[in-house]
C-alpha cells in the first residue's frame, strides 16, 4: 500500500515522501497515528500543489534576502564605545548592540543570531560584519567604532 507521510518517521522516511509499505501496518500503525494519508489521486495532487507552492514561497524569500543583500552593500554602522584613557576600548561590541544600531540606523530588523563575525569587537576603527540573510545569500556591512564623546 502506498501512503504519504505527513511527519517524519524514523524507520519509513521524510514528510512528504510516498513510501510503500504493508497494508497492515498502514491500516494499525501509520494512519491511525496521523503519519500519513493514503496515496489516493487526490492526495498525490494536494502533495503535488503544495509542492510547487512551497517551491514558489522559498524562491520569494530568496529573492527578497538577494535584494535586501544589494540594498545593504556598502551601507555603514556606527558605533560610539566608552574608551579609557590609554585608548582601550571598555568591553566589547555584541552582535545584540550591532542589531540593535542596524534597527536604529538604517530601519532594518536583523535577528542577532544572523550576525556573522569572525572575532569580537574590542577596538575602535572599522570592521566588516557578514549578516546571513538566507542560506544561500550573506550580505555584508560596515561597523565603524567610534570614542563616545
Amino acid at each position: 500500500m502506498k501512503v504519504i507521510l505527513t511527519q517524519d518517521v524514523k524507520s519509513l522516511g521524510k514528510k512528504g515522501e510516498i513510501v510503500e509499505v504493508n497494508q497492515g501496518y498502514a491500516r494499525n500503525f501509520v494512519l491511525p497515528k496521523k503519519l500519513g494519508v493514503e496515496a489516493t489521486p487526490e492526495n498525490l495532487n494536494n502533495l503535488k500543489l503544495k509542492n510547487q507552492n512551497d517551491e514558489k514561497i522559498a524562491a520569494e524569500n530568496l529573492a527578497a534576502a538577494q535584494k535586501l543583500a544589494a540594498d545593504l552593500k556598502d551601507k555603514k554602522v556606527v558605533a560610539s564605545v566608552k574608551v579609557g584613557d590609554n585608548g582601550k576600548v571598555f568591553g566589547s561590541v555584541s552582535t545584540k548592540e550591532i542589531a540593535e544600531l542596524i534597527k536604529a540606523q538604517l530601519g532594518i530588523d536583523v535577528d542577532k543570531k544572523k550576525i556573522v563575525m569572525a572575532d569580537a569587537v574590542k577596538a575602535l576603527g572599522g570592521y566588516t560584519v557578514g549578516l546571513k540573510l538566507h542560506p544561500q545569500v550573506t550580505a555584508e556591512i560596515l561597523l565603524d567604532v567610534v570614542e563616545k564623546k
